[in-house]
């Protein structure tokens, strides 16, 4: 265990190497999160809902709520059912070698599926080339592969799971309980503190017009950034995904058409500034408050 040990620590491209495998496995399993965890939860609430009622369980045609879980059923073609084998199933390679098409029947597959896979390989290896090998870096790569489900699922149904962003939260305090990232004190109070202003904001917006302009998601999520890296990285964090979000927001109104009405997830961009402020939180929030004085 001790020269597996020594091999990476001494040798950052075989690192590397290995960051990006692993980031192309685990995210392969996240495309299975970001399509399946919502259908849990809507299957749930569904019984949830009967139960109350004491109504007889739900049922649709077809087999919609036999077992479905995040393991079974196991990886099929959506269009002929085909169950994919572990040769069809490997990240990026397989896509690649079968152009992008089911193997069985031919229908195409959606380039998302690899482009997630590449993409958490990538941000895997930032995060390992940023802070090497150490039990550390472990946690942070949790820290963003979690972000990523959740900028997903937010994305396609502006919602952000319980089920992720609560682990996340407790997650961010154990790892600071004894100051891996910031002192625990600083840690809670901004786990209090992202939570505490987004609902301040909440709370000011829906009395001023009646409406409301975030979900309660976005509060636990600012929570468990917070819980990660301190109460100092707030006010980043904010301004970052507030200056995105509406670059974002007034682009899809002048290009897109997008009606003000319609809702923008907050999510992707509180997301993506976490992840920032976890690589460069330190130098972002110097010239942040070197401004302010």
């Amino acid at each position: 265990m001790s020269s597996f040990t020594e091999v990476f620590a001494t040798h950052s491209v075989l690192l590397l190497v290995y960051a990006g495998i692993i980031g192309l496995l685990i995210g392969s399993f996240l495309n299975v999160v970001i399509y399946r965890l919502p259908l849990m939860m809507e299957r749930d609430w569904r019984i949830q809902c009967h139960d109350f009622l004491e109504m007889p369980p739900p049922s649709i045609a077809g087999n919609s709520f036999d077992v479905f879980n995040l393991s079974k059923p196991g990886s099929h073609c959506p269009h002929c059912k085909h169950s994919i084998g572990a040769l069809e199933n490997i990240p990026v390679f397989s896509y690649l070698w079968q152009q992008g098409k089911c193997k069985h029947c031919k229908a195409p597959i959606s380039m998302r599926y690899p482009i997630m896979e590449f993409v958490t390989a990538v941000l895997s290896c930032t995060v390992v080339a940023y802070h090497g090998f150490a039990w550390l870096t472990l946690a942070l790569l949790v820290f963003t592969w979690v972000l990523i489900a959740l900028t997903m699922i937010d994305i396609d149904h502006q919602l952000l799971p319980d089920d992720l962003t609560l682990p996340l939260l407790w997650l961010g305090l154990l790892v600071n309980f004894k100051g891996a990232l910031v002192p625990l004190p600083e840690a809670v109070l901004g786990a209090v503190g992202g939570y505490m202003v987004l609902w301040t904001v909440y709370w000011a917006f829906k009395l001023l017009t009646g409406k409301e302009g975030m979900g309660f998601g976005d509060f636990k999520l600012l929570a468990a950034l917070g819980a990660w890296l301190g109460w100092q990285s707030l006010p980043i964090i904010i301004l970052l995904s507030s200056l995105v979000g509406a670059i974002v927001g007034i682009s899809l109104m002048l290009f897109k058409g997008h009606k003000r009405d319609v809702p923008i997830p907050f999510g992707p961009y509180l997301a993506s500034a976490g992840f920032l402020a976890l690589l460069w939180g330190q130098t972002l929030t110097s010239k942040f408050y070197s401004l302010l004085v």
